[in-house]
C-alpha cells in the first residue's frame, strides 16, 4: 500500500494542469487567501474520499477473489489503461499548437469560493479513485497505517502547500519564481503529462494484472 500511495500521491501533486491553475490563483490579487481556499478544498476532497472508503471497509480489506477485491483491482486497472491512452495521445500531439483555455486568463478575478470550487473541479479524480482502490485493499490495523493515509493526502497537496508557504514567507521572491514556474509548466506541460501518465499507467496495469492472475 505504501509504495502505491506514494506513487499516486506524487503524480497527483505534480499534475501540470491543476498546478498551473493554482499558480495563477496564487499570483492574483489577494492570492494567498484565494490559494488557501484552493488548498483546503483540494485537501478536503482527498480526506473525504479516504473517510468514505474507511467507513465502507472498516479498515479491513475484502477477502481475496471476492467481488469487492476484484472491483478494487479493476478500478486500478481501468485507471492505468486510461493513463496509458491519455499519455500516448499527448505524446503523439506533443509539439503541436496548444491553446491556453480562455477561463485561465480570468483567474486573477476569482473569489475565494470560486478558487475552492476550481480545486474540486480540477482534482484528478481518476488518480484519486486509484488511491481509494488501494486503500480498499489495505489492512489498517495500526496507527502507522493511518499516518500513511495522512501522508498520502499531504503528499498529493505538497506542491500547492510549498508554493503557498513560499508566497507567505517570501512574497517578493515568490512572485518572480511563480512567473518562471508558470512559463516552465506552459512549455513542458505535455512532456510532463506524458512521463507521469505513462509511468504510473504501466505500473498500475502491471500490478493489477499480477493481482488478477
Amino acid at each position: 500500500m505504501v509504495l502505491e500511495l506514494l506513487l499516486i500521491g506524487l503524480v497527483i501533486t505534480l499534475e501540470p494542469f491543476p498546478l498551473i491553475a493554482f499558480v495563477l490563483v496564487l499570483s492574483s490579487d489577494r492570492g494567498v487567501r484565494k490559494a488557501l481556499a484552493f488548498i483546503l478544498a483540494w485537501l478536503a476532497c482527498l480526506v473525504a474520499v479516504i473517510a468514505a472508503v474507511l467507513s465502507l471497509t472498516g479498515g479491513q480489506p475484502p477477502a481475496p477473489r471476492t467481488a469487492s477485491s476484484t472491483a478494487a483491482v479493476a478500478v486500478k486497472l481501468a485507471v492505468g489503461v486510461g493513463l496509458i491512452v491519455y499519455g500516448e495521445r499527448k505524446r503523439r500531439a506533443a509539439g503541436g499548437p496548444r491553446k491556453t483555455p480562455a477561463w485561465m486568463a480570468r483567474l486573477h478575478d476569482v473569489s475565494s469560493w470560486t478558487a475552492a470550487g476550481l480545486a474540486i473541479l480540477l482534482q484528478p479524480w481518476g488518480l484519486v479513485a486509484a488511491g481509494a482502490a488501494t486503500v480498499v485493499e489495505a489492512e489498517l490495523d495500526s496507527v502507522a497505517a493511518y499516518f500513511v493515509l495522512l501522508g498520502f493526502c499531504l503528499l498529493a497537496t505538497a506542491s500547492q502547500l510549498t508554493l503557498e508557504l513560499h508566497a507567505v514567507f517570501a512574497p517578493t521572491a515568490a512572485g518572480e519564481r511563480l512567473q518562471r514556474l508558470r512559463h516552465w509548466l506552459d512549455d513542458n506541460q505535455d512532456r510532463t503529462v506524458v512521463v507521469l501518465s505513462l509511468s504510473l499507467g504501466f505500473w498500475l496495469v502491471g500490478k493489477s494484472i499480477s493481482q488478477l492472475v
